[in-house]
């Protein structure tokens, strides 16, 4: 049984800024999340896209501000179960909660914060007859590390961001020995500036650009050795590749929450805005999970929801004690 003050249902940007919070109130966080490492979409989805709307920061990649959040956290020293899935929560009689994992890991305390984005993910997987045999054997939705992919000839399908900027990064990084981009349209969903140098790169014969055309099948003894793709006209080619990659998105889903006996709307957890609080008391959801009237579904929001729901996680801890807000410009981060 992991013992802590506040259980985060939710290891993205809101969910590792909270643990910052906390611990200016000396409340201990440890954080649960299905993804095997931190920083829910921005690393797993698009770790390398720049983010305009931090403050203090004009720019910054999603990857780099999920490092400067951890090393913010860094100092309260929370705790992590990653690659689990939080699938039940049991109130007990001292008004404490369990919440147990999909692998029977079990966390005890008094308050619950699910900051858990838009909920459970799953690849939106394309109709490939035989793709589900090829999984984890040449068949990848999601990059998680782009050295898995040295030396190796790859196909990513899509035409959105996460395709357009794995494209680039594992060709401008010289990581795939040969990167063909297979996408059904001629036109792309991505940013303009990914578009270009795909575009770019395409031209200066560093990458093979397929476009209204499908995979359609998978060819391979156990691993993938090469795919089918069709094109609009119906003709058909056979390419030669190591891994394909159909980068199309992940679908959200609330998956165990919506069992979890909180008041859901609009697929999302209602809460109060004086605390984010939920209609369990004790448990408050932040983040892009919970909605109201008036909800921006925003990073630099979730981040002024967890502070305040810290607040109110205090006084629910602590209740004969007194919380003076104290400034870090004073104090520092030491100091607390």
């Amino acid at each position: 049984m992991i013992e802590t003050d506040i259980i985060i249902i939710g290891a993205g940007p809101v969910g590792i800024f909270t643990v910052f919070e906390a611990g200016l109130l000396k409340l201990k966080c440890h954080l649960i999340d299905s993804l095997p490492q931190p920083g829910g979409q921005l690393t797993e989805i698009y770790p390398k896209k720049p983010i305009y709307d931090i403050p203090g920061y004009p720019t910054v990649d999603a990857g780099e501000l999920i490092d400067n959040l951890m090393e913010q956290s860094a100092p309260f020293k929370p705790g992590f179960t990653l690659g689990e899935s939080a699938v039940t929560i049991d109130e007990t009689d001292d008004n404490h909660f369990i919440v147990t994992t999909n692998k029977g890991t079990q966390h005890r305390a008094p308050v619950v914060m699910i900051a858990g984005g838009l909920g459970v993910f799953e690849p939106r997987k394309p109709p490939v007859e035989n793709l589900e045999q090829f999984e984890d054997n040449g068949v990848e939705y999601i990059i998680k590390d782009p050295e898995f992919y040295r030396g190796k000839k790859v196909v990513v399908a899509g035409g959105g961001d996460s395709a357009l900027d794995w494209a680039i990064h594992l060709v401008e990084k010289n990581i795939a020995s040969e990167l063909s981009l297979v996408h059904r349209r001629s036109s792309f969903r991505g940013h303009l500036d990914s578009v270009q140098k795909v575009m770019d790169l395409a031209e200066a014969g560093k990458l093979k650009l397929i476009t209204e055309a499908e995979v359609v099948g998978i060819n391979g003894n156990g691993t993938v050795d090469s795919v089918e793709i069709k094109h609009k006209d119906g003709s058909q080619i056979t390419k030669e590749t190591d891994h394909f990659v159909p980068l199309f998105g992940l679908k959200p889903s609330l998956g165990p929450i919506a069992d979890w006996g909180l008041e859901i709307e609009k697929n999302a957890i209602k809460v109060d805005t004086r605390d984010y609080s939920t209609n369990r008391e004790g448990i408050y959801a932040i983040g892009d999970v919970n909605t109201y009237d008036g909800k921006l579904k925003l990073i630099l929001c979730g981040f002024h929801e967890g502070t305040i729901a810290v607040q109110s996680a205090f006084a629910r801890i602590f209740p004969d004690k007194k919380n003076v807000l104290k400034y870090t410009t004073v104090n520092g981060v030491n100091g607390f």
